[in-house]
């Protein structure tokens, strides 16, 4: 029988910032550039900030930067915590746009970049040959509900660690926002922690969005995306 006392708490983080995010460049499933000198002390905050809550397991995307952002934070966490890997949690699939500066998009494909920054339901992703915001969250949650259904104590902790627009697409899918409103709540720091909670795998609950609170260095507006 399947239990229904149990609650998952999933610490979404995204990756420290990179190169790509100090100069202003689109970076996103193909792009990945080194991170920064600092980002690391911002991994071991995370990890500081996290060390009293404890964690059965880690997931992460594959690329580069949420790899090391993931190692990072787990061993801060002086926890043994198992560390898997899921392409499903990738970044968007940017096309033509990857490695772009924001100006340089915004010279040549101004309505794209309009509409993936502020109006998501007008995203056509045809003319740079990227991925839409459904075809972000079609993928993602399958990889969300698998993490949920791995865990079946009944007060599990999980991280979960990926990239800046591919999770605030898709927490804000999970939580039911609806998809013209996915930008309202803002964006998402590098090695920020968002919280979910869920009983069932189908709904969830926002606990905390974009915390930074541990974060001693002062905020940039290439921090945020």
């Amino acid at each position: 029988m399947e239990r229904t006392d149990r609650s998952v708490k999933l610490y979404f983080i995204r990756h420290g910032k990179t190169q790509w995010n100090l100069e202003g460049r689109f970076q996103g499933a193909g792009g990945d550039s080194p991170l920064l000198d600092e980002s690391y002390q911002q991994m071991i905050q995370v990890g500081q900030f996290l060390r009293q809550t404890p964690f059965v397991h880690a997931y992460a995307s594959p690329i580069k930067r949420a790899r090391i952002t993931a190692q990072r934070v787990i061993k801060e966490l002086h926890q043994s915590v198992p560390l898997t890997l899921l392409n499903r949690l990738e970044e968007f699939h940017l096309g033509k746009m990857e490695g772009m500066a924001f100006s340089a998009v915004k010279d040549q494909y101004p309505a794209e970049l309009d509409a993936f920054r502020n109006h998501p339901e007008r995203y056509d992703a045809r003319t740079i040959g990227g991925e839409t915001f459904a075809e972000v969250t079609a993928r993602m949650t399958p990889a969300i509900r698998q993490i949920v259904a791995a865990h079946n104590h009944p007060t599990d902790n999980v991280l979960v660690v990926c990239h800046g627009a591919a999770l605030n697409a898709e927490i804000n899918a999970l939580i039911g926002t609806p998809l013209a409103d996915y930008r309202k709540r803002g964006g998402l720091r590098n090695t920020s922690v968002t919280v979910l909670e869920t009983t069932d795998g189908q709904s969830f609950k926002l606990i905390d969005w974009n915390d930074t609170s541990f974060l001693t260095a002062t905020a940039t507006p290439t921090d945020t995306i």
